[in-house]
């Protein structure tokens, strides 16, 4: 048992940055990987981010790699994602998964997360 809440999303102009954040109660935190899709409206959700259950490996899709950066905080039951040089094409709801193990394959995937959070929006302008 899990739950998950998202946090920090917004509206802001290509090129800035904006940081989400995500808290897990419910099960021991450090015991699982844990993951950020996203989901535009009408498209299917796509991996983004995901981190270890140290905190020692990181996962990235091609189209955020060097944008973005993924990181933990075991002791707040926290799950960062810092977004930046934003993108319109970065725009989606973005969720916050828990991993069904402390381990990701080299390529995560929807079905490796079993909990999900309710989302939160991010708008990039152009």
């Amino acid at each position: 048992q899990v739950q998950l809440v998202e946090s920090g999303g917004g509206l802001v102009q290509a090129g800035g940055s904006l940081r989400l954040s995500c808290t897990a109660s419910g099960r021991t935190f450090s015991n699982y990987a844990m993951g950020w899709f996203r989901q535009a409206p009408g498209k299917e959700r796509e991996f983004v981010a995901a981190v270890s259950w140290s905190g020692g490996s990181t996962y990235y899709a091609d189209s955020v790699k060097g944008r973005f950066t993924i990181s933990r905080d075991n002791a707040k039951n926290t799950v960062y994602l810092q977004m930046n040089s934003l993108k319109p094409e970065d725009t989606a709801v973005y969720y916050c998964a828990t991993g069904r193990s402390r381990l990701l394959p080299p390529t995560p995937r929807i079905a490796d997360f079993d909990s999900w959070g309710q989302g939160t929006q991010v708008t990039i302008s152009s």
